[in-house]
């Protein structure tokens, strides 16, 4: 009795063992979304694109406020709202360049050494602020001088005079302005500091930018 279920359990799992010609295997299970996938209708975002829709400036573009920003959609317009918030930001930056404040300043015009330059220019009275003044006077007199040829000479030779009290009060200013720098603003880069005062120094005092904090005569 007991060989005989033996040899049944034996021939049943040789018969289990082979399978018949052409049998089909067993279908795969079908892969299902993720849960977050699926309750959100769409995969997670990354955290960078996150971090980068969490900021974003008056005209609409967005930034992770640690990269580059990125344009805005361009045909998408302002709001009455971000106008006038843009409108009042440009001023207010504009006033403050105007005074001369740091932040609202360019790399031109920062640090303690152009800030310096500025006040001793705006403190003193030099030649070469009258060249636009000369400029003037010269154009008018090119235009008078074409039918007097003797005008039109003379005008070449005051062209001259002006280009040299220019570059002889030019190296004034370099010598009296650095020595100043050196005195107060010890181991400060003085690079590119002669240029920029005598750029100043040209301009008419009205139309300065920034505008000047001392007049002709006041102490630095």
């Amino acid at each position: 009795m007991f060989r005989r279920s033996s040899d049944g359990a034996t021939d049943g799992k040789a018969q289990g063992s082979q399978s018949p010609q052409g049998a089909q295997t067993p279908e795969a299970p079908v892969k299902t979304k993720p849960t977050a996938e699926a309750g959100k209708g769409r995969p997670t975002p990354k955290r960078s694109a996150a971090e980068a829709n969490r900021y974003r400036t008056v005209t609409g573009s967005t930034t992770s406020g640690r990269g580059p920003t990125k344009a805005g959609d361009p045909a998408r317009k302002l709001t009455p709202e971000e106008k006038a918030k843009a409108r009042s930001d440009r001023d207010r930056q504009t006033a403050a360049m105007r005074r001369g404040e740091d932040w609202a300043l360019g790399a031109r015009d920062r640090g303690q050494a152009k800030r310096l330059a500025r006040d001793y220019v705006d403190a003193h009275r030099r030649p070469m602020e009258y060249y636009m003044y000369a400029l003037i006077l010269l154009i008018v007199a090119l235009f008078a001088g074409k039918s007097h040829s003797a005008v039109s000479s003379y005008m070449q030779y005051f062209l001259l005079a002006v280009l040299a009290v220019i570059v002889v009060d030019a190296l004034l200013l370099r010598r009296s302005l650095l020595k100043v720098v050196n005195e107060r603003l010890p181991g400060e880069s003085t690079r590119g500091l002669t240029f920029y005062s005598v750029m100043r120094a040209l301009q008419l005092r009205r139309f300065r930018t920034p505008a000047p904090r001392l007049k002709p005569g006041d102490e630095i």
